[in-house]
């Protein structure tokens, strides 16, 4: 049986995609699940957080599985994480921001460049995590069209929601040409703050966009705790940081990703 695999999106940076994927890793571990985490941002950031070993620059990586110049496969680059049970298709150095340049101009074929290398691998894990770069270039092309799902994450501020219809545009463009089986499996809210009144106004307009669009917006949204990036940086899961904070924040991502999965 094939893995599940799902895409984290969205083009702009900063609104929590690699801290999303790293805490759905370490959710789907503790359930008992065999992981792939595929770091499709050339910022790295997730392969310096999850990799067990550090990264070099010049070690081969996720770009050389993608790449036509390289013979390298998805099998021949993957390295083990901190948490047994998932392993890393790893970011080094600049090599991926190079393969996007190089997909621009490839030919026939250059959407589904990830999903083929990764259909040798999938059969040996339940669950696939694409962090896809913070754009709709052909890195998050390729995501999208090698997912069976993709979870939007975003902000529940103005410019979230402004950029939402481009991306959704681009998924609707995906789904047309290169993956119709391509499914929304909700909008994740990440850094929410409550108690202001523009945090909930657009929290509402999201609601009112996604009844509008037929998709989901997964609630509760992740509230806006410093506790959840220090852990993501210091490259520890929040039900090992040790606060009861921490762990319920984590037991909230695990709920998500359920959710996602279709996990009773």
């Amino acid at each position: 049986m094939s893995a599940q695999i799902i895409a984290l999106c969205n083009q702009k940076g900063g609104v929590g995609k690699s801290t999303t994927t790293f805490h759905f890793a370490r959710a789907a571990v503790l359930r008992g699940q065999k992981v792939l985490v595929v770091d499709l941002d050339p910022q790295g950031n997730l392969t310096d957080g999850i990799a067990a070993e550090p990264v070099e620059d010049d070690q081969i990586g996720l770009a050389d599985a993608l790449s036509t110049r390289a013979e390298e496969t998805m099998a021949d680059v993957i390295v083990p994480t901190i948490w047994a049970g998932a392993d890393l298709a790893p970011t080094a150095g600049d090599t991926l921001a190079s393969v996007g340049e190089e997909l621009v101009i490839a030919g026939a074929g250059r959407e589904s460049r990830l999903r083929k290398t990764l259909e040798a691998v999938a059969g040996e894990y339940d669950l696939v995590l694409i962090d896809c770069a913070p754009s709709l270039d052909q890195l998050t092309i390729n995501g999208l069209t090698a997912a069976d799902q993709t979870v939007i994450v975003t902000q529940s501020k103005k410019w979230s929601l402004d950029g939402l219809a481009k991306l959704l545009r681009t998924i609707e463009s995906v789904q047309e040409h290169y993956n119709p089986d391509l499914k929304i499996a909700g909008v994740l809210v990440n850094q929410h703050e409550g108690r202001t009144v523009a945090g909930q106004t657009w929290l509402d307009e999201l609601h009112s966009a996604a009844n509008a669009r037929n998709f989901t917006v997964l609630t509760p949204p992740i509230p806006k705790r410093v506790v959840i990036a220090d852990a993501t940086e210091a490259s520890t899961a929040l039900d090992e940081w040790g606060t009861s904070e921490a762990t319920e924040l984590g037991k909230l991502y695990a709920t998500h990703l359920a959710s996602v999965q279709g996990v009773k």
